[in-house]
Parts: structure tokens; C-alpha cells; sequence
């Protein structure tokens, strides 16, 4: 693994893939309709690949990156995307050579000086970067109220998290974002989602992996109860949203 690369998600890419919620297409849209050109996109820490499909709807090709090989090997493929192994970093890219630049829920892990050098080497003059998160899930004000309990200042998972998630949690407003910002609509995702489908996204998160190693004991148990008895029927799907964080910019 690269040297500086913090790899919380290698270890369970696959449930990763899977279980992490989606974008919307609006988003998409919005950088298509952005970005004077549209011939090469480079998605930056894709994970399992959710952006780079998106962008792959709308870009003649995407280069979608990742300094974890497990990562890249649970990711959905398509016919205009080439997967890459490296950090953000050390970008193995051409200059001048991207018409936008994307990071999905990521930027928060980065050297930041760093990897902003390369999306100005990378990046064309007068290209695109847009950067986002999403917040803590909401369902509904009693079942919100125990979750609040495995947020970063919550109770239970608080000091599990890493401290590069009170970014997340200031929806990137406190990250340097050295270019000519643009502004973004508000974006939101929301899906359908079975109390199973809930917990295996939350068993994704870091700070459950943390607590549980430390504690020899799932922190979801904890609240498994409570929320289950909100719920009802666990198979019975509800409506789960995530405000969307996004900063975008104009290169060079």
C-alpha cells in the first residue's frame, strides 16, 4: 500500500461495493452541463466506481482511480472506463490532459497541497473540479435521534471516528479549495432501503470496524434493538436521504 495512504475500506471492498449508497443523476447532469469539454474524466479515489459510472454516461472516457487494488476489483465496470491504480497524490496522468476532476467522498483523506498540484497539472485550463460528501443518513425524527448516537459527537462512536471526518461533518466548508469556485444546486440522494440494507451499510463505516476491534463487540448492537422496534416489519422498506456536499471550481 502506498506509504500516507490511511486504507480504512480495503478490508471489506467487496461489502463496500455493494452496500454504499448511490448518486443522483442530477449531479451528473449538472457536471456535464459545466464542463466545457467532455472528453476525458478523471474520478479520483473511486472506490468501487459509483461516480465514475455516473460520469461515464456523459464523458467520452473516465479514468477512475484508486490507491487500493481490492477496491478497484469489486468495481462496476463499463466499456468507456480504465481503472488505475495510484493516490491522488501522484497522479499517473498526462498534463493538461483532464476535462474534469471528481472526488467522491474522499477529499477528506487527502493531502490536500498535494493533490491539489496535480489536479493543476492534470486538469485543462478552464476545466472542472467538484468535490463532495454526504451527511449522516436521515429517516425519520425518532429513528435520526438514536442515530445521532454513532455520529462523531455522539456517545457511542464518537471518538471512534477518524479526525478527518469533522470535514465531513463541516460539509467540506472548512477544506481549502484553492480555485474559482462555482455555484452547485443542492443535491440529494434517496433510496429505498430494508432495515438489513441499512446495517450493512453502516457495518462499512470505519468507526465500526474501529470500536469493534478495539471492544470485541459490534457498537450496532447497542442500537439494533431500539431502531428495530421503530421499524417494524425489518424486510419493510423506507425512505433514506443524504444531503449532498458538494464544492466545485474552475481549474487554472
Amino acid at each position: 500500500m502506498p506509504k500516507g495512504f490511511i486504507d480504512n475500506f480495503s478490508f471489506q471492498s467487496k461489502e463496500y461495493s455493494s452496500s454504499r449508497p448511490t448518486y443522483p443523476e442530477a449531479l451528473f447532469e449538472f457536471l456535464n452541463k459545466v464542463t466545457p469539454q467532455r472528453n476525458l474524466a478523471w474520478d479520483c479515489a473511486t472506490g468501487n466506481g459509483q461516480a465514475a459510472i455516473g460520469l461515464s454516461k456523459y464523458f467520452k472516457k473516465v479514468i477512475a482511480t484508486d490507491a487500493s487494488k481490492n477496491q478497484i476489483q469489486y468495481a462496476f465496470w463499463r466499456g468507456n472506463i480504465e481503472y488505475k491504480v495510484f493516490q491522488a497524490e501522484n497522479a499517473q496522468l498526462d498534463n493538461d490532459s483532464a476535462d474534469i476532476v471528481t472526488v467522491a467522498q474522499a477529499l477528506h483523506w487527502f493531502d490536500f497541497d498535494k493533490f491539489y498540484s496535480n489536479v493543476k497539472r492534470v486538469g485543462k485550463k478552464d476545466g472542472i473540479i467538484a468535490v463532495w460528501s454526504y451527511d449522516m443518513h436521515k429517516i425519520n425524527t425518532k429513528i435520526d435521534k438514536i442515530t445521532e448516537r454513532l455520529d462523531l459527537d455522539g456517545e457511542i462512536l464518537g471518538r471512534y471516528w477518524d479526525k478527518e471526518a469533522k470535514f465531513v461533518k463541516e460539509k467540506y466548508k472548512t477544506i481549502r479549495f484553492p480555485f474559482k469556485e462555482i455555484s452547485v444546486p443542492v443535491f440529494r440522494t434517496t433510496l429505498n432501503w430494508n432495515l438489513h440494507q441499512l446495517w450493512d451499510y453502516m457495518k462499512t463505516w470505519s468507526s465500526v470496524k474501529k470500536y469493534s476491534s478495539e471492544n470485541n463487540h459490534d457498537p450496532l448492537e447497542i442500537v439494533k434493538s431500539e431502531i428495530k422496534s421503530l421499524w417494524g416489519n425489518e424486510l419493510d422498506k423506507k425512505k433514506i436521504t443524504w444531503n449532498i456536499n458538494m464544492r466545485a471550481g474552475i481549474i487554472k
